[in-house]
């Protein structure tokens, strides 16, 4: 039996090799590299993993890595306000991510289930999109931007559900790089599995139901947070992604420092590969394919002018395999309304329905 030093070993050549090499195909995501690093076909869940294995340091090489327990410190939630909004109470909070860092958030509670007499109900988190003045409010019904409220209608709907602020919007500002992360993607994933945390530690929520939904910024935010944390079962993405080759029509004005994906509050280190996109070491096929076998629904309107529908078809064209490998092809939905950049009534009451087909839909608040 090979010793662990052995095992060590054997696993640093591999990375180096992975380094050495060119990256994997993205079309291709049934291939996964072998230990003397030529690429092979993925014939197996197993196999998978490994490409899985692979993914995940690509991700890191750009976001950074997760955090260990030095920053799981005390929630310490804060109840700044509480409103009752009829069938469900909104309270807005703050919790503390990690030491020195607070993060604003709603969280709404449908009345049923307060005071321990309702039983216990999945929960959502509900990921806003780019807002710089009212952030978090968007989705509990704050502000007015119509077609962005699915945290307070998921609520009525009788789920828990927790509206946390992306960091670097609107009344939420952290010093990401003093706090120690290398982007502002994996602050706010981090955030976001802080507050599942938070989630699961409530008497009321079931822990095994969590899932995830958001619109544009909401909508890849809650794609990142699910490939880190698979406690979320089940994840709706609303106009939040396409291929890195074909954002906004590969623009290479897109690609410096402040720009699109290479802001602060997103992944200043894509900027370095402006002009070479294709080695970006993943890209948003190797993500949705990362997210098997759970649940997943792309809304991806026509005409939105932030994303290409097309290339969220040949994103999921290449990650259903995957599904496949466990069974779960029917697992990963697309949809194309006829309509720009924006989550409309239908589409915002199929993620409904997908949720309580997969929790089971909680009763009546």
């Amino acid at each position: 039996m090979p010793t662990p030093r052995i095992l060590a070993s054997s696993f640093a050549l591999l990375v180096v090799l992975a380094a050495a090499a060119p990256r994997l195909p993205r079309e291709n995501l049934l291939v996964y590299r072998a230990a003397d690093g030529s690429p092979a076909p993925v014939r197996s869940v197993d196999d998978w993993l490994k490409r899985r294995g692979e993914i995940v340091r690509g991700v890191e090489s750009i976001m950074g890595r997760l955090p260990g327990p030095e920053k799981r410190s005390a929630l310490d939630v804060t109840v700044l306000e509480e409103v009752d909004c009829g069938s469900y109470v909104r309270r807005k909070i703050t919790y503390t991510s990690e030491p020195g860092s607070q993060v604003p958030a709603y969280l709404l509670v449908p009345k049923k289930l307060l005071g321990g007499q309702g039983g216990k109900a999945p929960a959502i988190l509900c990921l806003h999109g780019t807002d710089n003045v009212t952030g978090a409010g968007t989705v509990v019904g704050v502000g007015g931007k119509p077609n962005r409220q699915y945290a307070s209608e998921l609520a009525e709907r009788g789920y828990v559900t927790l509206a946390p602020n992306y960091p670097l919007l609107a009344e939420y500002q952290p010093d990401v790089a003093k706090l120690g992360w290398q982007s502002g993607t994996l602050k706010a994933v981090w955030d976001n599995i802080r507050g599942i945390d938070l989630l699961t530690s409530l008497p009321y929520v079931r822990a095994e139901a969590i899932g995830a939904i958001g619109h544009s910024l909401g909508g890849h935010n809650a794609v990142y947070t699910a490939f880190f944390d698979d406690r979320v079962k089940a994840i709706v993405t609303s106009c939040g992604l396409d291929s890195f080759l074909d954002y906004k029509g590969a623009d290479p004005a897109n690609w410096y420092p402040e720009k699109g994906w290479c802001q602060t509050r997103y992944m200043r280190k894509l900027a370095d590969y402006r002009g070479r996109l294709e080695e970006i070491p993943f890209d948003f096929y190797e993500l949705v394919a990362a997210l098997a076998p759970r649940t997943t629904l792309i809304v991806a309107p026509l005409h939105d002018a932030n994303f290409q529908h097309d290339s969220v078809d040949r994103i999921v064209a290449a990650s259903r395999p995957v599904f496949a490998l466990y069974n779960a092809a029917d697992r990963l939905k697309v949809e194309h309304p006829d309509c720009p950049h924006d989550f409309p009534e239908a589409m915002r009451q199929e993620a409904y329905a997908l949720f309580d087909h997969e929790f089971g839909r909680p009763a009546t608040p």
